[in-house]
């Protein structure tokens, strides 16, 4: 990409988009194009058909799509299925159909299978039964991937970049607790417990499932580094993970201590733990990449400080 590339951040206000945002103007790039869901629809194939034609970007950074936790999964798995699906369908065919260069999709470990032998590697996908609480998300993604190598093979293309981040973290993410993750779901439990005098939380599992956590904006400085070289990538997904997975326990003791709860936590042993673990094997794109990742902690309180100053009035 060049200075003056035309790059469209789809999903641009949320937890990935923005810090991807944030990094290319870091960088020095002047020529991003976004633009909110009022605006473009990209569940509509009319609209981002338009969009293309009108915009012509050079380089699409899709990170549109719908998020959410156990809750949200399982409430509504037909919702997460069709409109993820339509977005990445909808774009992709723009894409194919336009001068875009280079498109990056992002999966999720969601797509690895539930009982995946650990560390899970690239060559894992598709080899078990997915877990049941997200299974139309998991689908979702699954499709995505597929497409990208589905899509360079038949037009003998490099526009698609396939990558699995683990469970991303920090500023602009969702802290409503329905719809959230994991992390801004505890900040936001830890915070309102603190702030109302609560001596105890209750937690959703037993707290012993393990997970990987990244910060967004390592996986955007990681997404920038692949668009420039794209040309010397494979077709296939690449996973993108810090190599550190911590059980839900640990990590509700590290937000508690950050956010400054000191009461008790109950878990709910009758609500659904989801998969036990889903540590990535990072190997193959850190070949390629050797970056730092962000400590867990600081992290953290980078996202609570933002939330902190942005959600509470």
């Amino acid at each position: 990409m060049f200075s003056d590339s035309k790059i469209f951040v789809a999903g641009h206000n949320g937890l990935l988009g923005s810090a991807i945002c944030k990094k290319l103007i870091a960088s020095g790039y002047t020529n991003i194009i976004t633009r909110p869901h009022k605006e473009l629809d990209l569940t509509n194939q009319a609209s981002v058909d338009s969009f293309f034609s009108d915009q012509r970007p050079q380089y699409v950074f899709l990170c549109a799509g719908l998020t959410g936790g156990i809750m949200a999964n399982n409430a509504n798995p037909a919702a997460f299925l069709y409109v993820n699906t339509a977005i990445q369908n909808n774009v992709f065919n723009a894409v194919v159909e336009s001068d875009v260069r280079h498109l990056i999709f992002y999966g999720s470990t969601c797509a690895y299978p539930k009982n995946c032998p650990q560390p899970m590697k690239e060559g894992y996908f598709l080899t078990g039964a997915i877990e049941a609480t997200s299974e139309g998300y998991a689908a979702a993604k699954i499709a995505g991937i597929i497409a990208c190598r589905s899509y360079n093979k038949q037009f003998k293309t490099n526009k698609f970049i396939a990558v699995i981040p683990n469970t991303m973290y920090g500023a602009n993410d969702n802290f409503d607790i329905e719809n959230s993750h994991v992390v801004s779901a505890l900040i936001r439990k830890f915070h309102d417990a603190k702030t109302s005098g609560s001596k105890k939380v209750i937690l959703w599992g037993s707290g012993q499932p393990k997970r990987e956590f990244i910060y967004s904006e390592d996986v955007a400085d990681i997404s920038i580094y692949l668009m420039n070289n794209a040309e010397s990538l494979e077709n296939s997904h690449y996973n993108i993970g810090s190599g550190r997975d911590y059980s839900i326990k640990e990590l509700a003791s590290i937000i508690s201590n950050i956010v400054g709860f000191n009461g008790e936590i109950e878990w709910d042993m009758s609500k659904p733990d989801g998969a036990m673990r889903k540590l990535l094997d990072s190997s193959k794109i850190l070949k390629l990449i050797n970056t730092p990742f962000t400590e867990i902690e600081h992290g953290l309180k980078m996202t609570y400080a933002w939330y902190l100053d942005n959600c509470i009035s």
